[in-house]
């Protein structure tokens, strides 16, 4: 019919066409975050105390070959030394900014979404930065063989990772860990922690002995907290975020990175707590900003590859 009007012909595109707007704000997904549960606040750190720590830490006194002495001898005297690891704080953060017109004509509450949102990146900071210094280990493990791998215990991975993790690595490290290195247990237990890239532990998962770990697992309390189980007394935890722990080490992105360890492993020494800040409104209040700003610093407690002192093992490759 001439002259007809149509939705599909005639009606003007955008708001007009298209002018219902969801009353729900979708939000992207925000990557796992688990590694600051497990750094340790330096006590007694804080404001007016300058901007570094100093870490003191008392070394083992060797075991001697034979501790007996005859009765008119002087009680043989060993050595006790001390050593220290200093940490200085600085400032992190991030912020946005907005218009003043953005916040009053939005449907939605707009500085609540970017706080929001900020909240999120702080967690995802954090956690990359207390990743980053337990990644500052020196004792590397690199898998070359679906049994075997090797260790470097100069801070740096001098060989590439020819497989991924599987549950005969674990127990070599397992072993290595409580025979050769005597590191203590997570908080006074006799299990170790491992954090694991979603690519390694699928590696453990792929591995037909799994099957016999998995089955005494609490498979509920594994779903909510990301604990997939626990092998040779290693607790495994899933990390879903790269920049954390990456996905592609090795020959041909073969390995998933991981780090193993006990007790006192890293620590944090904080100044001011992370905190949401509103800017003061510039421009007669028609330009807004929001940051997060906290000041601290990350550090490995022991970074030695000594028999007692060293407490973390870092999955990696070249």
């Amino acid at each position: 019919m001439a002259g007809e009007f149509t939705w599909s012909l005639d009606a003007l595109s955008g708001v007009f066409k298209n002018h219902y707007l969801s009353s729900k704000i979708r939000e992207a997904a925000v990557a796992d975050s688990k590694f600051m549960q497990f750094v340790d606040p330096e006590g007694g750190y804080g404001k007016n105390k300058g901007d570094t720590v100093n870490i003191t830490r008392v070394r083992n006194i060797p075991e001697p070959t034979n501790a007996n002495f005859g009765e008119r001898d002087r009680i043989p005297v060993d050595t006790f030394s001390l050593s220290s690891k200093s940490v200085t704080v600085s400032y992190w953060g991030r912020g946005v900014e907005y218009t003043e017109q953005a916040e009053l004509l939005s449907h939605f509450d707009l500085a609540d979404k970017m706080q929001r949102k900020l909240k999120a990146q702080m967690g995802l900071v954090l956690d990359t930065g207390a990743a980053a210094a337990f990644k500052t280990a020196q004792i590397k493990y690199i898998p070359t063989s679906l049994t075997g791998g090797t260790f470097d215990t100069d801070g740096t991975a001098s060989t590439a990772a020819t497989e991924n993790l599987t549950i005969s690595h674990v127990k070599v490290i397992r072993d290595y860990m409580a025979d050769t290195l005597h590191v203590p247990g997570w908080r006074g237990s006799d299990e170790y922690i491992c954090l694991a890239s979603v690519k390694a532990l699928r590696g453990l998962k792929n591995d037909p002995e799994f099957l016999a770990w998995r089955q005494y697992n609490d498979m509920e309390r594994s779903h909510v907290k990301g604990e997939v189980g626990k092998i040779e007394n290693i607790k495994f935890i899933e990390v879903a975020h790269t920049n954390a722990l990456s996905n592609s080490k090795g020959t041909g992105s073969v390995l998933g990175e991981a780090v193993v360890f006990g007790d006192d492993a890293v620590a944090m020494a904080t100044v001011m707590d992370p905190e949401l800040r509103a800017a003061i409104p510039g421009n007669f209040g028609l330009q807004r900003a929001v940051a997060w700003v906290g000041m601290l610093a990350f550090t490995i407690v022991w970074d030695t590859s000594n028999d007692g002192e060293a407490r973390v093992i870092h999955i990696t490759s070249s």
